[in-house]
């Protein structure tokens, strides 16, 4: 994999492959009535505002990141990916102030369009966050963006509660027709083919999740074209990252799955590259 070797990787492939049966629902020879399933990045500009606090917090956390060793090094740097994403979501999200939310996010002005034109074609969406108190900003605003009740399931949601919501959004055409859910609790175990759009708003840095989720969505009982819609904050490590996991996709696919984190592994200048912000990239 770290020399792009296809030789050796074609010859894993061959060692494994007796060993190996992947069932694929994009695969037609396998489930034939299944429609498509059509994934696109969606790219976003940083605010000036997510831009100043982006620097601001790659500055701090580079500095600790340089000076630490060993499990200390690993913890910064999965805590640093974890702040940069949150600036990428929203300033409100990094910051925990219950501050506005409008026209201070690429992300949010580009998700608040898609969804009016999926409300507009009386279609339904679910939109996928790993973050909790991400989706309970979303769900607070869009609820009063669009006037509709938004669903929101998380890891606190009770059972009873959680089976209700999903047989709401399911069986009633009108009502709630945006569905929010936080990576984990809803990425697994629910059927939700009344949805054909899925929105993630931010990423998950291993494939086989965001594809479990999507699969809420693209499952048997699904009638409709899926689009899946995965956000992007353009000139961020959020492009980066994204570039590096369709690259180790490659390797993964071309195998057997899907590849795993590597990032903690990588060197202070290698971490410098991935999360230095490109400020061509900032909007207005």
């Amino acid at each position: 994999e770290r020399y792009h070797n296809a030789e050796k990787s074609g010859t894993l492939k061959r060692l494994i492959q007796p060993f190996v049966l992947r069932r694929l629902k994009t695969d037609k020879t396998i489930i034939q009535d299944l429609p498509d399933k059509m994934e696109m990045n969606v790219f976003c500009n940083l605010t000036q505002e997510q831009a100043s606090l982006y620097e601001a917090v790659v500055k701090e956390m580079m500095e600790k990141i340089e000076q630490a060793e060993g499990m200390e090094r690993r913890g910064l740097i999965l805590a640093t990916l974890t702040k940069l994403k949150q600036v990428c979501n929203h300033p409100a999200h990094f910051l925990s102030d219950k501050s506005s939310l409008p026209h201070r996010s690429g992300k949010l002005a580009r998700l608040e369009e898609m969804l009016e034109e999926v409300l507009e074609g009386n279609e339904k969406a679910l939109i996928f966050t790993q973050y909790a108190e991400m989706g309970e900003l979303l769900q607070q605003y869009l609820q009063e963006r669009f006037g509709c009740e938004i669903l929101f399931l998380h890891g606190s949601t009770p059972k009873k509660q959680r089976d209700l919501m999903v047989q709401r959004f399911q069986e009633e055409r009108r009502s709630a027709p945006l569905f929010i859910l936080s990576l984990k609790a809803g990425g697994v175990g629910l059927n939700l083919t009344a949805a054909n759009h899925v929105f993630h708003f931010d990423r998950w840095w291993n494939p086989a999740v965001e594809n479990q989720a999507t699969d809420r969505a693209f499952r048997i009982g699904q009638t409709k074209n899926v689009q899946v819609h995965k956000y992007v904050c353009i000139g961020t490590l959020e492009e980066r990252i994204d570039q590096m996991i369709e690259q180790k996709k490659v390797l993964a696919e071309s195998i057997v799955g899907s590849g795993e984190s590597w990032l903690t592994e990588m060197s202070t200048d290698q971490l410098k590259s991935l999360f230095q912000l490109n400020r061509e990239a900032v909007g207005e």
